[in-house]
């Protein structure tokens, strides 16, 4: 069942994910390795199945890169045909700089250090630079690209994807009926928030921030008491 989990610990066998999908091809994300013909966990945390996918998710910080991650760097320097981007991973990525909807060589994005961009991991493999790309696959920009202001911070990688997923994260839910903004996240532990207002934007990085262990209930309770405390 997609979104199914449960815990899994170092050297645990994953069997019953990966006997669900019979025949069908398994992409192994971070935290799981094959050994032989079986799927091992090399990390503990909480064993994650969508589509084909399966990976471990912990709450740890630092982010190992997997394809088809949607992910915001941060761009540290440029090379003559990519940009170097930190992506809070052991290793940056590789962001080639046509990689952008109607780039050309006479037209190439201007990113300069500390440039905030988001992103797709089109290929990883352990202690490699991953390769990213601002397109999808099918070659359109779909929201990917550079994110002019608006404010970035950091949060787990655990946080991150249930702010991804589906259905809607209740603090994000609450949020959406009562306040505008953009919003990025990278499933490498990073949000970008943007509003019209400085003080729409600091409440729901706050919100957000502070929605990770509670319930819910307690999501929708921390944004009504954030509203009520902001008028």
């Amino acid at each position: 069942e997609e979104g199914a989990s449960r815990i899994v610990l170092p050297g645990d066998v994953v069997f019953g994910l990966a006997a669900q999908a019979q025949n069908k091809v398994l992409r192994l994300g971070s935290g799981l390795s094959q050994d032989a013909d079986r799927v091992v966990a090399i990390k503990a945390g909480r064993l994650n199945h969508a589509k084909s996918k399966l990976w471990v998710e912990g709450s740890q910080k630092r982010y190992i890169p997997s394809a088809e991650d949607s992910v915001i760097g941060i761009v540290i320097d440029r090379r003559a045909e990519e940009f170097l981007v930190d992506l809070n991973a052991p290793v940056l990525g590789l962001l080639p700089i046509l990689s952008f909807e109607g780039a050309t060589r006479k037209n190439i994005p201007n990113l300069k250090e500390g440039a905030v961009v988001y992103g797709r991991v089109v290929k990883a493999h352990r202690d490699i630079s991953p390769a990213l790309s601002c397109l999808d696959a099918s070659g359109k920009g779909s929201g990917y690209g550079p994110l002019k202001e608006g404010y970035l911070f950091e949060c787990s990688t655990g946080l991150a994807r249930s702010l991804l997923g589906t259905p809607t994260y209740p603090v994000l839910e609450a949020l959406g009926k009562s306040l505008a903004f953009e919003i990025a996240v990278g499933v490498n532990g990073r949000v970008w928030v943007k509003s019209d207002a400085p003080a729409t934007t600091v409440l729901v990085s706050n919100a957000i921030i502070n929605s990770e262990c509670l319930s819910a209930a307690q999501q929708h309770i921390l944004v009504q008491k954030l509203l009520q405390a902001a008028k």
